[in-house]
């Protein structure tokens, strides 16, 4: 069974991008935009204080009729913070998710901000576990 550690280390850049709390909401959608992510760990000098989505931007600002520009990161932001360690499994990860309906998990190690696995990470390792273990059967059967 694969672990949150392998994920990361299978990915091509596995660098954490973050957004303080107090830029606007426009700034976290550009960088998300920029970089092709879907969530930003929200900081606040060296703190770990939420985490920004999509979701949150679609749901607390576009719904509400607010402006990206003046809106702060803070305001919309997620401050509950679901964590997973380098040693837990895409199975840990998946029931995590799937009962916070959740879609990125940022991963902690010794309460260091090491990278961020995503649903779509999560189901590709998924995928390739059962492809090999298919892969497998099927050259048992053939021999």
């Amino acid at each position: 069974m694969t672990c949150v550690a392998q994920i990361l280390n299978s990915k091509p850049d596995c660098t954490v991008h973050t957004i303080n709390a107090s830029d606007s909401v426009y700034d976290a959608i550009r960088l998300m935009a920029q970089k092709q992510i879907g969530a930003l760990v929200v900081t606040d000098r060296d703190a770990i204080v939420g985490i920004v989505t999509e979701r949150d931007y679609a749901r607390k600002v576009v719904l509400m009729d607010r402006a990206s520009k003046t809106t702060l990161v803070s305001e919309i932001m997620s401050t509950q913070v679901r964590f997973v360690q380098p040693e837990q499994t895409t199975y840990d990860c998946m029931a995590l998710m799937t009962e916070r309906h959740m879609r990125h998990l940022p991963v902690l190690d010794q309460g260091k901000l090491i990278g961020m696995v995503s649903i779509g990470d999560l189901v590709k390792e998924i995928i390739a576990e059962q492809q090999f273990t298919i892969e497998q059967l099927e050259h048992y059967i053939r021999s």
